[in-house]
């Protein structure tokens, strides 16, 4: 296996086109499988950056603005929403791509699409969907992504979905392991949505994705953690002083103030957070080096037949970062002020499913007719798909004119 390029250097990657020079693992636009529907391709942009674009001028990208992480909308403007966390993702995926000579724009697209399928609410809204949904296959926001990628954007003339690479799709599905086989992270049944899709498409969800996808998938977990925390600290969930034991942060903070001494509050955390993710991103780089250079991989294909991942953090910061997410749980996704909201949450959603199963005639036109075309359990994924595609602003204003006598 060649060394992971130190200095990358510009280099002829297609027709017009340049981009970094790739490590043998990463995945290359000229050898990519494809994609479904036939097309031209472009003459100054790659595959991936194509799917990157498709992705960003997307319906549901533009809806990831008012979809919430943990608090709903209208708590406050500084909070963080679907759209700035992917692009937190995505900022994190480019510069760990770049530094281990993969490809950033596979990362890149990953990292922005992989939030599409979730509900408006954040999990909570995603656990009720999936309730409501038991009795006709549940709900998953991993396979709703797929679902908008394939077939629910509406955008060109002869296919449904947004018609990205193998490789893009590959990476939506399994950036977190392997789905099916002796490897694969989840023993829940594999959700209709996928097991229909792969029945044309082969995603070989028995195997490991990219090292790219794997890149976007700890990236989130990054971001995750850092936002959260500095989330919580602005809402006041908890206090600067309640994470000085916690492993990751407390370091973190400890920096900070031998660097910079007493400064002000909101600086101190800026910094704090900048310091906290700049070290996990140091952790990523070196252990993926690390089980890069054991598993002496040569392609992209010898990635994906591996028994682990080749990106991931090392066991101590794996440790590490456990805590800080049972912090997190205790202190901030279980507080009574976000219990409150993620109950009104439930409520709202479990409401407009069971109304709008019962009586499909109250859906706008167009989803209306694709329900009424359906037996039960087609009609229960379509008025899924319409409430997983609400913004928490929109689902709110929905539920009450739905509800509100007063209200038309």
């Amino acid at each position: 296996m060649s060394e992971t390029p130190a200095d990358l250097k510009l280099t002829p990657a297609g027709p017009d086109h340049y981009g970094p020079v790739l490590a043998p693992y990463a995945c290359d636009p000229l050898a990519t499988r494809g994609r479904f529907h036939a097309e031209p391709e472009s003459g100054y942009r790659s595959c991936y950056q194509r799917d990157r674009d498709r992705i960003i001028h997307s319906s549901a990208f533009r809806r990831l603005k008012h979809k919430t992480q943990v608090f709903v909308y209208h708590e406050g403007d500084y909070y963080r929403t679907r759209l700035t966390h992917s692009l937190e993702v995505a900022q994190i995926a480019r510069t760990v791509a770049r530094a281990l000579g993969l490809n950033e724009d596979l990362a890149e697209a990953l990292a922005l699409a992989h939030d599409f399928g979730h509900t408006p609410f954040g999990h909570a809204g995603e656990d009720a969907l999936d309730a409501a949904m038991a009795p006709f296959g549940g709900f998953d926001h991993n396979a709703q992504t797929l679902r908008i990628l394939t077939k629910l954007e509406e955008r060109y003339p002869t296919f449904d979905g947004l018609n990205l690479t193998w490789e893009t799709l590959e990476g939506v599905v399994k950036h977190n392991g392997p789905l099916t086989g002796h490897h694969a992270v989840s023993e829940r049944a594999l959700p209709a949505a996928i097991v229909e899709y792969v029945s044309d498409h082969d995603l070989e969800l028995d195997t490991y994705a990219s090292a790219e996808a794997q890149v976007a998938a700890i990236s989130d977990d990054i971001a995750y953690n850092s936002h959260d925390i500095d989330d919580g600290l602005r809402a006041g969930l908890f206090d600067l002083e309640d994470l000085r034991e916690l492993p990751l942060v407390g370091p973190a903070f400890e920096a900070v103030q031998a660097a910079h001494g007493d400064i002000d509050r909101t600086r101190f955390i800026h910094v704090g957070i900048s310091q906290m993710i700049g070290a996990m991103v140091a952790d990523v780089l070196a252990e993926a080096r690390r089980r890069l250079a054991e598993s002496n991989v040569g392609s992209p294909e010898e990635v994906r037949a591996l028994d682990h991942a080749v990106v991931g953090l090392s066991d101590e910061i794996a440790e590490a970062d456990r805590a800080v997410k049972a912090f997190l749980h205790e202190n901030m996704y279980r507080h009574y002020r976000v219990n409150r909201m993620t109950s009104k949450a439930r409520r709202v959603v479990t409401q407009m499913f069971d109304l709008l199963f019962h009586e499909p005639e109250l859906l706008p036109t167009a989803w209306r007719a694709r329900a009424q075309e359906k037996d039960e359990h087609g009609r229960a994924r379509v008025i899924a798909d319409y409430i997983a595609g609400m913004t928490d602003r929109y689902a709110l204003e929905l539920h009450r004119k739905l509800f509100d006598p007063e209200v038309i």
